[in-house]
């Protein structure tokens, strides 16, 4: 692996649907999150990070150093036990809190790290846990403070710009799933829920501290992830998440490695407003809006760069 980033960055990601649900609630029916309070669409960090997961292991395809930790369909334990053998211990994923802690300890009593051998193991095999961190239940029933890695890169929820509205669309159906359905009924109705249009804005940061610390994030690792965070949606269509684009990437890179200034000032230089502000009619395309970054108010130390 090469270097660590050097510097601080934060970054603005706008990407809008059309058409779709970009991030259902398991709570109320899978229609798409909204804000109460004010209406605002929210999409979480969750579903985000699922995205870049998934563009990372398509392009990468578990090539050596670039492997999914949190994947669909692979039990966390399994990989956890990878770790556990590069210091001697075997299927540590079966064994009882107090027999692995037991094997930790005797390993500890040698002149090896243990913590530190089983953190650099995943953090430069998984790419997933040298960007966003993770939380390996393994190495936490055993005690081992590497259990919980933080990355240097986090996401916030994106919220919408503008508030929407909801729409259910009923839907019929022609496969018939039972032999008496069949008999009793011609088609089956059914619904799904769609956003007609909506821009998100989501905030992220990254700390090259922790990067240098804890799982040594490198530049080459930062020019992958902005490569999967502008083309995170594009190998992921559905119906039901209609059409969903990252339209712009905005970049603030610091000169230092804990930065010039503080978050929210590079934030509040991007400003999202509605092209003609007095149309009564809902936005309903990415022209209808004006994205602006007021670069000459920027801290000393900071530069912009926007992809898109």
């Amino acid at each position: 692996m090469t270097e660590p980033i050097k510097n601080r960055y934060e970054f603005v990601i706008l990407f809008d649907v059309e058409n779709g649900n970009p991030n259902g609630d398991p709570d109320a029916g899978n229609m798409p999150r909204v804000d109460p309070e004010t209406g605002l669409g929210i999409v979480t960090d969750v579903c985000l990070k699922r995205k870049i997961r998934n563009y990372i292991e398509t392009v990468k395809e578990d090539a050596a150093g670039f492997r999914i930790y949190v994947k669909d369909g692979v039990p966390l334990n399994r990989s956890d036990n990878e770790g556990f053998i590069q210091v001697g211990i075997d299927n540590a994923a079966a064994m009882k809190p107090e027999e692995l802690k037991k094997k930790i300890k005797a390993k500890k009593d040698e002149e090896r790290d243990v913590d530190e051998i089983v953190r650099d193991f995943m953090c430069q095999n998984f790419f997933d846990i040298r960007t966003l961190g993770a939380v390996m239940t393994t190495m936490v029933k055993g005690a081992l403070n590497c259990g919980q890695v933080r990355g240097p890169v986090q996401l916030g929820f994106a919220r919408s710009i503008d508030p929407i509205v909801p729409q259910e669309v009923t839907i019929t159906r022609v496969a018939i799933t039972t032999e008496t359905d069949a008999e009793r009924k011609g088609t089956e109705m059914g619904r799904k829920y769609i956003v007609p249009y909506g821009l998100y804005r989501c905030e992220g940061y990254i700390s090259a501290n922790l990067a240098r610390k804890t799982t040594g994030f490198s530049e080459e690792d930062l020019s992958l992830l902005w490569e999967a965070i502008m083309n995170m949606f594009e190998h992921d269509h559905s119906a039901a998440r209609g059409k969903m684009a990252v339209r712009k990437l905005i970049i603030f890179k610091h000169d230092s490695e804990l930065g010039n200034a503080p978050a929210w000032k590079l934030f509040d230089a991007v400003q999202i407003r509605r092209k003609s502000p007095d149309d009564p009619a809902p936005a309903r395309a990415y022209q209808d809006y004006v994205v602006a970054v007021d670069e000459s108010a920027l801290p000393k130390g900071v530069t912009c760069q926007q992809l898109g």
